[in-house]
């Protein structure tokens, strides 16, 4: 039944559960009599055995731990580097964890969602203590996925430090999904990604002239629009820019508060100490 519940199990003889107060912990063993040494020898030669304790995904709310028999076993290949070698689980086991597969991945989308702090507390919530910078490391651990074939880019900046320090950003207009990141609004690292991916057909940017002139070397094929926020940005900085100057001559103008005055008025001075 336990092995039913627990499918990534099945290779362990359990020989004892107990229940504790902050977790359920797992007493077992390898089921099987041979191990196979990473130069694909088998052997049932054993050289010795020691306790490794792995944490894995929560039961009712409580943190399990599996303390597991690991024997040593000697390599018979005469050939092979390794003398002795630790047996391994498929789907239970990695050498030097302290986590199972199943509860590494439970982790890494935690991380992936909501980071440090927030990912932490959301683990103990649910019966797994996780510190954020353990979190964190499981997430700079994911490997980035393949670029693949870009047909739209997307391109625009964004702020370290705004007014002082930006950076470009690459996205997929396709799937949405970021590509790329460097230092710098300069359009000779745009042309040389770009030289990179001469599949990309479409460029959608903002109306930044070194966007433009790093488009136009590194992807001469490429038609270049303006992406719709700028378009809407730029009208309407025209708007305001030919409205304001004729504004205190039209007839019947609504009078309007400046916002100073408006914050020293003492309706705003007792909202703000509600």
């Amino acid at each position: 039944m336990l092995l039913q519940l627990l499918p990534h199990l099945s290779a362990l003889l359990v020989e004892k559960v107990e229940r504790q107060p902050d977790r359920v912990l797992f007493r077992a063993r390898v089921r099987s009599s041979t191990a196979v040494c990473r130069c694909g020898e088998s052997s049932a030669r054993v050289h010795g055995r020691y306790v490794h304790r792995l944490r894995d995904v929560a039961v009712g709310g409580v943190g399990v731990v599996i303390e597991l028999w690991v024997r040593r076993f000697r390599c018979d290949n005469a050939g092979c580097p390794a003398v002795t070698f630790a047996e391994q689980i498929a789907g239970l086991t990695t050498p030097h964890s302290r986590y199972t597969p199943l509860l590494r991945g439970t982790l890494t989308q935690i991380g992936l969602a909501l980071a440090g702090r927030a990912g932490a507390r959301l683990a103990a919530s649910i019966g797994i203590t996780a510190g954020r910078d353990t979190l964190l490391r499981m997430v700079r651990s994911v490997p980035e996925p393949d670029v693949g074939e870009v047909e739209v880019l997307g391109v625009d900046d964004f702020a370290f430090r705004k007014g002082r320090h930006y950076g470009t950003l690459l996205i997929d207009m396709a799937t949405h999904r970021p590509l790329h990141l460097y230092d710098g609004r300069e359009g000779e690292d745009l042309a040389d990604w770009l030289r990179g991916h001469p599949e990309v057909k479409v460029i959608c940017r903002d109306r930044s002239s070194g966007y433009g002139e790093g488009a136009r070397v590194g992807a001469p094929q490429a038609r270049q629009v303006a992406d719709r926020y700028h378009l809407w940005a730029n009208l309407g900085q025209a708007v305001e820019k030919s409205v304001n100057p004729i504004a205190p001559a039209w007839p019947n103008r609504p009078r309007t508060t400046p916002v100073s005055r408006w914050r020293q008025s003492p309706r705003w001075s007792s909202r703000r100490k509600s």
